[in-house]
């Protein structure tokens, strides 16, 4: 059994939840100054890419979320760990989001990256425990185990580079992927690259789709379990800003079970004049 907390760095630890502290304390007071100082740069130009892809209001968009980060006052720390200029702890216990109800016993997962003028945040993950009760049993307990082989919850190392810029994108679009017994990854006009398996899911493109020409690549795999007759999808949506319009299906590619596909290709599609008026609501 572990008993103790992994990777434990009292000094880093300290260093963390300080970084954590002041990253909250940021959102909470709506202080985009604040938010600037202690985000890592690639977090910076990820959140703004995001925003202005969903043509969003920027700073003021990063301030809009649906509950606070939570406090770590009450939470157990059971890993502080860090490897080269990355860093991640994870905290245990009731997280509260300020939401109402009764939260139950959970994981925080916070990840950091080192830069010139110190440790920065990078982005939290809320890991439920609901579906692995011998899991939270175990680490109420004491016993981390399952902190310590599970990958994810280790820091990597490698610090993301920071993205190009994104310009407020003229049409918001979502690529929708099904992909039972199979891996798929897509770009979307060279920017927007995304990556599904065994998923039935929507992302945002980042950037969104342009007039005229719009170009897709793609490459399928198949999956441990799967039989490869799978039926797949790949769509691109573009969503109107005014209530009642229903996006518009910009493109689609799709085989039907037990059809054959190819295991990767380029194609396209033209967001024309008529798709741009049924979104504009004209």
């Amino acid at each position: 059994m572990v008993t103790a907390a992994l990777g434990q760095d009292a000094a880093l630890q300290g260093q963390l939840e300080n970084v954590y502290a002041y990253w909250r304390n940021a959102m909470v007071q709506k202080d985009y100054a604040a938010w600037t100082k202690v985000t890592a740069a690639h977090r910076q130009m990820i959140v703004k890419n995001r925003l202005n892809s969903e043509r969003r209001v920027f700073p003021k968009g990063i301030f809009e979320v649906p509950a606070a980060p939570p406090a770590l006052a009450g939470l157990k720390n059971v890993q502080a760990k860090r490897n080269g200029r990355t860093a991640k702890f994870v905290y245990y216990g009731k997280i509260d989001f300020g939401v109402g109800g009764d939260p139950t016993d959970n994981l925080l997962v916070v990840d950091f990256v080192q830069e010139n003028t110190g440790w920065k945040y990078d982005m939290a993950e809320f890991v439920s425990l609901s579906a692995l009760p011998e899991v939270r049993e175990e680490i109420s307990k004491g016993d981390y185990s399952y902190i310590a082989k599970t990958p994810e919850l280790a820091p990597t190392g490698v610090v993301p580079p920071v993205p190009m810029a994104i310009p407020v994108a003229k049409y918001i679009a979502k690529v929708y992927v099904f992909c039972p017994g199979r891996s798929v990854d897509v770009t979307v006009n060279k920017i927007s690259k995304h990556r599904f398996g065994n998923a039935k899911e929507a992302e945002l493109v980042m950037g969104g789709v342009l007039d005229g020409k719009n170009e897709i690549s793609y490459s399928v795999k198949g999956l441990p379990g799967g039989t490869g007759k799978e039926a797949l999808a790949i769509r691109v949506y573009v969503f109107s800003q005014i209530d009642g319009v229903k996006p518009v299906k910009a493109f689609e590619y799709q085989f039907l079970e037990g059809e054959t596909l190819k295991g990767a290709g380029e194609t396209g599609f033209e967001f024309d004049a008529a798709m741009a008026a049924k979104v504009l609501g004209k």
